[in-house]
């Protein structure tokens, strides 16, 4: 039976060659291309290309662009730090928003993490840290961690729609303010027209809430559900 090759996370890093670019180098030149123009971007070919060096070489070092991949998200997840309280509210909290400020800093970084689990050493830490985070709430290890994926959930799908008006304010080259100021005209003979009378007062008396102020608030909700089902 053919061995199983090493995990990424687990292989030891060879020492470049002289004037060859180290694994932390082929990392961070990704994570700079992948924030920059997205992962269509992203091939070791250009990486290569802007380290100056030749394809070849790098596959030295990291075996492929999936390899590739998982060394950015375990960099980047690095940046993430939360001091613990010993309050699973106000940590859970923390970390979410931690997490929310990653992905918006690396928008590519939202269609990977809900997948399969990164397990490098820096998003073993983290996701250490959030069960621990919860772990105050009870004994029971499975309702921990599911506590600590509905807010993570909660997370990824609150900033995939950040990043997808993020997407449309350029694809469009309307901001936000103006995308509304155009359709004006047409919401107000949808209102006018009385069909959608909930729709309606949302439009006219609801207040305009900034994206951070719409995350806490859902926040507070996922929480708060969490905070309900706690095992007596």
């Amino acid at each position: 039976m053919a061995e199983e090759p090493a995990l990424v996370w687990a292989k030891e890093r060879r020492s470049p060659r002289r004037q060859a670019p180290s694994v932390e180098q082929i990392v961070r030149t990704g994570i700079a291309i992948a924030d920059a123009e997205g992962l269509a971007a992203l091939s070791m070919r250009r990486v290569a290309a802007d380290l100056g060096s030749g394809t070849a070489s790098l596959y030295r070092y990291v075996a492929s662009r999936d390899e590739l991949l998982d060394l950015m998200i375990d960099e980047v997840k690095g940046a993430e730090d939360t001091e613990l309280t010993g309050d699973w509210r106000a940590d859970l909290a923390g970390i979410a928003r931690q997490v929310r400020a990653t992905l918006l800093r690396h928008p590519w970084l939202s269609g990977e993490l809900p997948g399969r689990p990164a397990l490098g050493t820096n998003s073993l830490r983290r996701h250490e840290a959030a069960l621990a985070a919860a772990a105050p709430l009870t004994g029971d290890i499975t309702f921990v961690a599911g506590a600590v994926d509905a807010v993570l959930g909660y997370v990824f799908g609150t900033v995939g729609q950040e990043l997808a008006e993020l997407q449309a304010q350029r694809r469009s080259g309307l901001t936000k303010e103006q995308w509304q100021a155009s359709v004006g005209p047409y919401i107000r003979e949808v209102i006018a027209g009385g069909d959608y009378p909930h729709f309606s007062r949302r439009v006219i008396e609801g207040a305009e809430r900034s994206p951070e102020e719409v995350f806490e608030f859902g926040l507070g909700c996922v929480l708060d559900g969490v905070a309900a089902r706690v095992p007596r």
